[in-house]
């Protein structure tokens, strides 16, 4: 009969333990030193070896032959404890017998000599599970118990048992085990079971584990019956359901390229192979966190978790500001928690994937703070105003604005030319045209812009009409920077022409910029919303 990996290669001795060093150190100098305490209490994560070093002290203090502190496994007593049929060593799940009742018969037959070995041991598996009565019951006899009577208490939820059994156990806090470790041990086993796993895949497989051993043991043994070739990182998302190092790249460049259409292409492929949407998001989630770790703490952190190469995410790194990241891991995280209560998780995921991309299609803090620390990104890595044209020789308009010789080339009446020196004066009707133009005008726009054209007096934008010119007048350098940009001038132009039945050129002012000196200024802002491949204002 086929035996799970993870009981086959359940460890036997305390040398065997993998990742807790100092817990096993201490058990065995107990033992050699006959130093025992009487109750133990083992916490810790899932996976981590509580249950397996419970077994393992049952025998070392039962062993005919100890060896160092470990058992020999040789003789009667740790053959009859590995078997189970000890009537004297008892493993009790207080999940299911978690009353007073039990508890009170244990106290009663504890108190009895023990038939096979030395000592008895009681193991109590989840024993936060027990009621208030069950851990009352217990008290007394974990105080005080026989010579010959030893409790071991395990446990995933610590803050869950009372503080009066707290102080009167020995407590061992059994950590995570590291991605170094868990890689190891599965190679280990690996090679002992003939299975042809990579060094990538059992790296994969640990930091899927988590640093849980049995989790690592169980996924490898799944990947190995699945499939009778090599195990490699591909083989392990074909067969748990990922999306994999190279589709989550690729989702983050799509991401760092505002490509929605690319993003939800992958994403749609992936989920036609059937890969798990939570599994997919998360991640992405995890190889954004990594990148905001890259920022903050190096590339040399140990905290990065590995799910992509060090050249990955030096790459991607370039393309993410902290702010863009701390929002990035936010949405993938508050998608999957809705996964819960969702009636349609494809588009949940899907909505997520597109907010990520369409930055500009909302207001929230953290999207805006996301648009300024990517331009501050950008502004650093000097990739904003680097293209002017460098003089070659000396010119003897030295002084002339270096933008004037650029707008040579801008056709004269191409939407938002600036208007001759002197503008004509604003027409009689221009309060008119405005009220007539808003109706057409807001169909046409989308958020954040459609909110700043209206008819309310606290408008951050008006309209001055003056013969064939449009001046969009605004309020402030933010609500400037969202209207001065060649598509929706474009858009304002095709508008108003079409209410006039003639051409019409579009301009906007800074009214809080307004007066002298302030002129360059606002040619050069007009000049930049006309060359978006010059100054970048997303």
């Amino acid at each position: 009969m086929y035996q799970a990996l993870y009981r086959k290669y359940r460890p036997q001795t305390f040398d065997d333990m993998v990742g807790q060093p100092a817990i096993t150190v201490a058990l065995k100098n107990q033992l050699i030193n006959g130093r025992m305490s009487h109750a133990y209490l083992f916490t810790g994560s899932r996976g981590t070896g509580k249950t397996s070093s419970a077994k393992i002290l049952a025998k070392a203090v039962n062993c005919e032959n100890p060896v160092d502190g470990n058992p020999c496994n040789c003789c009667a007593a740790c053959k009859s404890i590995d078997s189970g049929s000890c009537m004297d060593v008892l493993e009790i799940d207080a999940a299911s017998n978690n009353g007073v009742d039990q508890v009170r018969s244990l106290r009663d037959d504890a108190v009895y000599s023990p038939a096979q070995v030395r000592k008895r041991v009681y193991i109590i598996d989840e024993v936060h599970m027990l009621s208030i009565s069950a851990f009352n019951a217990l008290l007394k006899i974990i105080e005080e118990p026989p010579e010959h009577l030893l409790f071991i208490l395990a446990t995933t939820e610590l803050h869950k048992v009372p503080a009066t059994i707290l102080s009167r156990c020995q407590r061992y806090s059994f950590r995570r085990i590291t991605q170094e470790d868990l890689a190891g041990r599965l190679s280990f086993i690996a090679y002992r079971e003939n299975i042809d796993l990579t060094a990538d895949g059992a790296n994969y497989l640990a930091r899927l584990a988590d640093g849980g051993m049995r989790d690592a043991i169980s996924l490898l043994d799944q990947c190995a019956s699945s499939s009778s070739g090599t195990i490699d990182t591909d083989q392990i998302c074909k067969v748990l359901g990922y999306a994999g190092t190279r589709q989550t790249v690729q989702m983050l460049q799509a991401v760092a390229a505002r490509d929605t259409k690319t993003l939800l292409s992958i994403f749609s492929s992936e989920y036609a192979q059937g890969k798990d949407l939570t599994a997919m998001l998360d991640e992405l989630c995890t190889a954004a966190r990594d990148l905001l770790i890259l920022h903050t703490s190096g590339k040399d952190s140990p905290l990065i978790s590995g799910i992509c190469t060090a050249k990955e995410l030096s790459t991607l790194s370039k393309s993410f500001s902290p702010g863009e990241l701390l929002r990035i891991t936010t949405i993938l995280r508050d998608a999957a928690a809705g996964f819960r209560n969702s009636a349609d998780r494809r588009i949940d995921a899907e909505l997520a994937l597109i907010r990520l991309c369409e930055v500009e299609g909302s207001l929230d803090a953290a999207d805006l703070n996301a648009r300024l620390s990517r331009l501050e990104n950008k502004i650093a890595q000097g990739l904003v105003m680097q293209a002017l044209p460098k003089e070659e020789e000396p010119d003897d308009d030295a002084d002339r604005p270096p933008w004037e010789e650029l707008e040579k080339d801008i056709p004269p009446e191409a939407p938002g030319q600036l208007p001759p020196p002197q503008a004509p004066k604003e027409d009689a009707d221009s309060g008119e045209f405005w009220k007539n133009l808003i109706p057409r005008l807001r169909p046409m726009l989308r958020p954040p812009v459609l909110g700043m054209f209206s008819l309310s007096e606290m408008s951050p934008v008006k309209g001055s009409l003056q013969g064939d010119l449009l001046v969009l007048l605004v309020r402030d350098m933010p609500t400037k920077n969202f209207v001065d940009r060649p598509q929706v001038l474009q858009t304002v132009a095709e508008c108003a022409a079409g209410l006039l039945g003639r051409p019409v050129r579009v301009q906007v002012k800074d009214l809080s910029q307004a007066g002298a000196g302030n002129e360059n200024f606002d040619r050069l802002m007009q000049f930049g919303s006309q060359h978006p491949d010059l100054i970048d204002f997303k």
